[in-house]
Formats: C-alpha cells, structure tokens, sequence
C-alpha cells in the first residue's frame, strides 16, 4: 500500500513511518502542503495522512482542493484540535477519518486498514490465482493455508499487476509502484525483485513482454 503522509513534525512522523514499514507499506512524507500537492497530482496513493497544521497553510485547504479536482483517495486527518466541531468540519469536507494526538501507532494502522477497506478503489475481495491466495486488504499471499513472505518492493509490484491482470504493465508503472517520489530508479532492480517474486510465487505466472512491460496470468 502506499501511503502520503503529510506532518511536518519528525519526531512524530519518524515512529509512525517505520511502524507501517515494519507492516510492508509504502510511505512517502512531505511536511508542506505545497510538496504533497505535487506528489498526489504525480503518483497514485492509497490513502493520505493529513496533519492540519502545516508551515504553509491548514491541511483543509489541501483536503479541499484534492476533492474539488475529484481525487477521491481517502483521507485520515491526524491533529490536535480536539473539538467535536473540528471533526465535523473535516469530515464534511471529505476525511474519511479523524485521529487525535498523541495516537497509538497500532490504531492509525488499524483505521488505515478500515478506511480502505470501505473505499471504492480498494473493496478488496480476496484473489485466486492458480494455487495463490491473494489478499489486496491484508497485502497478503498465501498457498496452502502457508503464508509466503514478501519484502515491500515485491508486494508493491505484485499488487500493481494483480490490479491490472492479465493486462500488460509497462515498466515505468511497475517502478512507480516501488519507488518513493523524486526517487531515482536503480539499474536492473525492477528485473530482480520480479526474479524473487516469480521464485517464491512459481514460474509462469508474470511474463515479461519485451520492450512493453510484465503481465500477471490467471
């Protein structure tokens, strides 16, 4: 899963990033909202982490603008306003979630979960392919009830392709499902993390189209 986190203070985003890390996502963190509008406009997240005081404005400006060009990610507000008139008011601007400070780092990954689980992109019906039983919700594989561990960058490939199966997916996609915006691609990983995956997944399943990108086969 990938995951804009927009927090300007390090010493709560540092914790919180390495938490969901630990759990196979993708974080990517900006502490102005000049930077995350950049990034939504440029990479397709699965939720956003939305801190409201920011150096360069309140992050409701930012949740604003995102749903009136119709990007419809969800949203978890992380704050300190503590008022039940502030959560209103973020909630009918289009959060789907509010989440006070200090949090506990097992919640925000809970409502993560939650909140994606409910949105309209992610109604992640578990997938079976040939003997695979892939989870989107739980980013999970598994093959005869035994789980098949992934790092993050294969997890983050296999999820492009399954979301895209038995479709070609050019290489540029597959990258930008792996890494971080402003990220420089490395030279021939993508070709090994999907050399790891075809080992722990079997052979067959991801074809490589020359030239065009790799395909995910039921």
């Amino acid at each position: 899963m990938r995951i804009l986190l927009i927090e300007d203070e390090a010493a709560l985003a540092r914790p919180l990033i390495e938490h969901l890390e630990a759990d196979c996502h993708i974080v990517e963190w900006f502490g102005t909202l000049d930077e995350a509008e950049s990034a939504i406009h440029v990479l397709e997240y699965d939720v956003v982490l939305l801190d409201l005081f920011l150096p360069d404005g309140d992050g409701l400006s930012f949740l604003t603008s995102i749903r009136g060009q119709r990007i419809s990610t969800p949203v978890i507000i992380l704050t300190a306003r503590d008022k039940v008139s502030d959560r209103i008011k973020g909630l009918n601007l289009g959060a789907d979630d509010y989440i006070l400070k200090p949090f506990d780092l097992d919640e925000v990954k809970a409502r993560i979960h939650t909140v994606c689980r409910r949105s309209a992109d992610q109604k992640s019906q578990i997938i079976f392919i040939r003997d695979l039983r892939i989870s989107l919700a739980e980013h999970s594989v598994s093959r005869d009830d035994q789980a098949i561990r992934l790092t993050a960058k294969e997890w983050g490939i296999l999820e492009t392709l399954v979301r895209r199966l038995s479709k070609i997916v050019p290489r540029e996609n597959l990258e930008a499902s792996i890494y971080a915006y402003g990220e420089e691609a490395e030279s021939n990983a993508l070709e090994a993390h999907i050399s790891r995956l075809r080992a722990k997944l079997g052979k067959g399943l991801i074809i490589t189209h020359r030239g065009m990108g790799y395909e995910l086969v039921a």
